[in-house]
């Protein structure tokens, strides 16, 4: 059985924030739930989250994808471990990792286990050009971890590894809780160190072993705001790249951001300065030009997306939206329709083969097939207290600057004249007209100028 334990019971006190650590975003998921994801990627079955400081907001993130253990006081890495008392007794290997450690993969998270089928614990590694503040890997010449020394107690001969510890380690879960127990608190910070048990599987004579990770930026640790912007760039580079793979075109990687959850079909072309969050999921031969933001959208195939915002929202297959245009809020937009210029929708269904050109807003409507809207249109769905829903029927032609007073019901084949606010419901093939009868005043206009 594959488990994992995640340490997420620290303030983070470097990041300044009200914020629980571990709920800070990248690519906008909280750094907790790309680790959570990345895990069950890894075929990894059972997860312990350790939490300590605002500990609900975890909680009312992750809900039941895990369980959770309480570290109350935080008394070190090893005593974080030790809560994790749900795991104690289960066969198989158990993978310990920082919470605020985002970019791990689940490529190395299999890796990890794979390493540690002939082994009792493998420390996952970074080989850095200058080791700097990380504790050094010491190796024996059958090459296996016999100690992990701390920066600040290396000696000048230590000081010149480059191999240094990340933070994540896999053990054999037995192994792990048995020697969990032989950990002592006898340091300055009275408190206990999970790097103690590579001493203490060595005097149990069961190997140790040093897994490599190529890429050191994978393991990093997001300690302030300048650790996130770092994380956020390494994994925007991630997913563009893996996108680019599959087919998709991205003009300008660096100025182009998906999230991790996005889906996308071969040949679209993404521009830059575009903006795809959340769970959205875009088809082929789809074209978004610059300036658009897509979130927890879904685009068909064949749609253009000019300079638009789509939230909560789809978009039929062939369909043009843009530019300036704004559909929200469960919005439906049909098969080779027009959005044009301005348009906003809202909580509405606009059918295939439907027009709307340019600065109109729609809102809790269903619009049919086939239908004309024009310039200046505005369905008036509020009266100050409730919403209410505008139809329209099939073939429906909406001549320009009309107002709809919601509720109303507009039937297939019909027509509104130009400037027409409309307030009873029209009937099909039926002609809707209301405004008042043009008069003309023979010099008023001269007149009135001269004032």
């Amino acid at each position: 059985m594959k488990s994992a334990i995640i340490l997420a019971a620290g303030k983070g006190t470097r990041m300044k924030s009200d914020l629980n650590k571990v709920m800070h975003p990248v690519m906008n998921k909280p750094m907790i739930g790309h680790i959570v994801t990345n895990l069950k990627k890894a075929g990894v079955e059972k997860i312990v989250v350790v939490v300590g400081h605002d500990a609900d907001s975890v909680k009312d993130y992750l809900k039941d994808e895990v369980e959770y253990a309480l570290q109350e006081p935080q008394l070190g890495t090893g005593h974080a471990v030790m809560q994790a008392s749900a795991l104690e007794g289960i066969g198989g290997d158990t993978l310990v990792l920082n919470g605020d450690g985002p970019l791990i993969q689940p490529e190395t998270i299999q890796e990890a286990f794979a390493a540690n089928r002939e082994n009792g614990m493998v420390v996952l590694t970074s080989i850095l050009d200058d080791g700097a503040r990380y504790g050094r890997i010491i190796r024996d010449d059958k090459n296996h971890v016999v100690k992990i020394v701390e920066a600040k107690d290396c000696t000048e001969e230590e000081q010149k590894i480059c191999e240094i510890n990340t933070g994540l380690f896999c053990f054999n879960n037995q192994l792990l809780f048995e020697s969990l127990k032989e950990i002592k608190n006898d340091n300055a910070q009275n408190e206990y160190y999970l790097t103690d048990l590579v001493a203490i599987f060595n005097r149990k004579q069961v190997p140790v072993t040093g897994l490599v990770v190529k890429d050191p930026d994978e393991c990093m640790g997001c300690n302030d705001r300048v650790d996130l912007a770092k994380a956020q760039n390494w994994l925007k580079h991630k997913i563009n790249e893996m996108h680019m793979r599959n087919g998709v075109t991205i003009i300008d990687p660096d100025h182009t951001y998906i999230d991790a959850d996005v889906e996308i079909g071969n040949d679209t072309v993404i521009y830059p300065n575009v903006y795809i969050e959340g769970a959205t999921k875009i088809g082929s031969h789809v074209t978004i030009l610059p300036n658009s933001f897509l979130r927890n959208a879904v685009i068909h195939d064949d749609v253009t997306i000019d300079s638009s915002k789509v939230v909560e929202s789809s978009v039929g297959k062939g369909t043009t939206v843009g530019p300036m245009s704004h559909l929200r809020n469960q919005t439906e937009i049909g098969e080779n329709c027009r959005i044009g210029n301005f348009v906003e929708f809202k909580n509405s269904r606009f059918g295939d083969g439907s027009k709307c050109a340019h600065l109109t807003y729609i809102g809790d409507s269903d619009f049919g097939k086939k239908i004309n809207v024009g310039c200046g249109v505005v369905t008036v769905n509020y009266d100050g207290k409730h919403k209410f829903r505008t139809v329209v029927g099939d073939g429906a032609f909406i001549g320009s600057n009309v107002n709809l007073i919601a509720p109303v019901t507009i039937g297939e084949n019909a027509l509104l004249a130009a400037g027409s606010t409309i307030t009873d419901s029209v009937e099909a093939g039926d002609m809707g007209i209301a405004r008042a009868r043009q008069t003309i005043k023979s010099g008023f206009g001269t007149k009135y100028k001269n004032k």
